[in-house]
């Protein structure tokens, strides 16, 4: 059988609320700080398919890189949001921080480069932001510098959370499945499936990344879901689901739970984060999200699904 999380009740204070108002402001802020660091991981760690190198990952305390290779050893860099402090740790021994605090998108990046050199560690990074439209560079951007500690803690909470269901829901599969990972990008946490079969170029077009970059991640077909706390374009936290190519029928199909619905702006299926955290078990209820949306992409696009999914037996 396959396993679940078991059925509880939860206390609503571990999925915390997060509405966009709050979240917006420090969100534009720290969407644009955690570029730079990833940056720096785009640059330090070899090519992979996909770009698997280039993501961040859910820390006891945050998000983090993970180990990074440089030209003295290795080095790994956290956003604390239990501190609220930026730590860099090398194999050397070294340990050097930053404090997270209201600073200018401008300040962050002259500190975190400053950090860097003085660890020894030399690193170039294209300084723009992507997948944006605003694309100031992170030396000249006074006018994102909001931090709310409070906030991003919530935040992080919302994300340990997400990162263990779609852990769950990453282990029901047999074929090629990405990490859990963060993306710096879309400021998402998302995992993907994938069936073995190459997939026609994706078209592109996204805002300040090359197109050649979007080919590579969508070389594949692929299932992919995630979540992400909003942006202006989608100003709510939420769950989301979608499938690359997109197959007939996929936008029309019933999903589980009945708050999920297909988003036609953003071609995604979706379920408020808002409609999950105050259910009884929110686990079962972002699994049976999961299921369902990659069940449809699945059944509709072809899938050998006997060959890629993995069954459990309860000893």
């Amino acid at each position: 059988m396959t396993p679940d999380i078991p059925e509880h009740v939860d206390d609503d204070a571990l999925w915390p609320a997060l509405p966009f108002a709050a979240w917006r402001d420090t969100g534009e802020t720290l969407l644009r700080w955690t570029q730079i660091v990833g940056k720096t991981r785009l640059a330090l760690a070899p090519m992979m398919n996909h770009w698997w190198q280039v993501p961040l990952y859910v820390s006891a305390r945050g998000l983090t890189t993970s180990l990074m290779p440089y030209q003295g050893g290795h080095v790994e860099v956290e956003f604390d949001f239990v501190s609220h402090e930026l730590q860099l740790r090398t194999s050397d021994g070294a340990r050097r921080a930053l404090p997270l605090v209201a600073q200018s998108v401008a300040d962050f990046y002259r500190a975190y480069m400053a950090l860097l050199r003085d660890a020894g560690i030399t690193v170039s990074i294209w300084p723009v932001p992507v997948e944006i439209e605003d694309a100031t560079p992170f030396p000249e951007d006074e006018r994102h510098r909001t931090y709310d500690a409070e906030v991003v803690h919530r935040m992080w909470q919302a994300l340990l959370h997400a990162n263990r269901v779609l852990h769950v829901f990453r282990a029901r599969f047999g074929g090629k499945a990405s990490p859990v990972h963060f993306f710096w990008g879309g400021f998402d946490l998302a995992t993907s499936r994938f069936s073995g079969r190459m997939a026609p170029p994706h078209p592109g077009g996204i805002p300040h990344v090359g197109d050649w970059v979007m080919r590579e991640a969508y070389s594949h077909e692929v299932a992919s879901a995630g979540f992400w706390p909003g942006n202006d374009a989608f100003p709510q936290a939420a769950f989301y689901a979608y499938v690359y190519p997109e197959p007939a029928g996929y936008a029309t199909r019933s999903v589980r739970p009945t708050e999920g619905y297909y988003d036609t702006n953003l071609r995604e299926f979706v379920l408020p984060y808002e409609a999950v955290r105050t259910r009884v078990s929110p686990e079962t209820a972002v699994l049976e999200f999961l299921q369902s949306t990659y069940d449809a992409a699945a059944d509709l696009a072809s899938w050998d699904r006997p060959a890629l999914e993995r069954s459990y037996t309860e000893p």
